[in-house]
């Protein structure tokens, strides 16, 4: 049955789509053009700042840890933390850990400062994303996801890919420039495309990587190559990985993931096809679940399922028609 044959089919993919979740800091594309900006919020009093080494950003028991940018920056360098960068994240939208309305500068350091020292609290550490996403406000989070992929960058981006020379760090931090070509190079995403793929029965697919007996499951996914558009991205992706050929596809929703520099870009998909067939490379285990079973074997333990941290998560219970219970401890 074609996707035009099956007005049911239809309408399941054009339901509600993922809701749009608002901007929470204003990243102020203009002002940080200004020259020496950065320079001036460093001195002005007015700035906090946030701290990240080795992708891992400097954290309380309450969440971020967020230092007076100005005594910060100046105790950093003298403790000759390594290379130190500034730049701008933004002015917060809404209160967090700092007040709605503070300019957020960021701090990379190549190597971690040590708690206790410059300024740092002893009770303080460096801690990865999902580490600590649990105990983050929305403001927090959306700073966290923001640092990582502007540090992700500059510390993969050094050099001018054209000569080889050195660049030169521009407008807050959002572009390095080449001082040999006068080239200008901007932060890089890989976009990657998720999908929850819906069999003739209604029933969804997921699987899993790794060991074959491992009891995680996710949604499909993969990344965008040169040359494809996304709706081919999902078709050739699930077949390739589980054998599944894809009749329609229908976008919902993105979630930025930069670990180092994803955009995932949620799909639901349909297929005819009732046998997942995994490529035993990226995926070695694939299972079709009704709601009822899916359910089931979240709360027996028999599976795990993505956490209500991923856009993953957020495509199952768009798929399920509500909240999925966890299994508790």
């Amino acid at each position: 049955m074609s996707y035009a044959e099956s007005p049911a089919l239809a309408n399941h993919l054009m339901e509600t789509v993922l809701p749009v979740r608002p901007a929470l800091v204003d990243r102020g594309s203009n002002e940080r053009m200004k020259p020496g900006m950065v320079e001036d919020l460093i001195v002005s009093g007015e700035a906090k700042a946030m701290v990240i080494s080795q992708r891992k950003a400097l954290v309380s028991r309450d969440g971020l840890w967020f230092g007076d940018a100005g005594p910060l920056w100046a105790a950093l360098g003298e403790a000759k933390a390594g290379a130190l960068t500034a730049i701008y994240l933004g002015t917060t939208l809404r209160p967090s850990s700092v007040a709605e309305g503070t300019p957020v500068l960021l701090f990379t350091v190549a190597e971690p400062p040590l708690p206790g020292t410059a300024l740092i609290p002893s009770d303080t550490q460096l801690a990865g994303f999902r580490e600590v996403a649990g105990r983050l406000d929305a403001t927090d989070t959306a700073l966290f996801i923001e640092a990582s992929a502007i540090s992700n960058w500059h510390a993969t981006h050094t050099h001018c890919p054209q000569c080889g020379t050195p660049t030169d760090i521009e407008s807050g931090g959002w572009v390095r420039r080449c001082p040999q070509d006068n080239s200008e190079h901007y932060p890089r995403t890989d976009p990657a495309i998720i999908v929850t793929v819906v069999g003739p029965d209604g029933r969804l697919l997921l699987g899993g990587g790794g060991p074959a007996d491992a009891r995680n499951y996710s949604t499909l996914a993969g990344f965008v190559e040169p040359g494809e558009s996304l709706e081919q991205a999902v078709v050739r992706e699930i077949g390739e990985e589980v054998g599944v050929r894809v009749t329609a596809c229908q976008y919902l929703g993105s979630q930025s993931w930069p670990f180092p520099a994803s955009l995932m870009l949620g799909f639901t998909a349909i297929t005819n096809d009732a046998v997942a067939r995994p490529d035993g490379v990226e995926v070695t285990r694939a299972r079709w679940f009704s709601r009822e079973e899916l359910q089931e074997a979240v709360l027996s333990g028999d599976i795990t399922i993505s956490t209500r941290l991923s856009i993953a998560r957020s495509l199952i219970e768009h798929w399920y028609g509500g909240v999925i219970e966890d299994l508790q401890p």
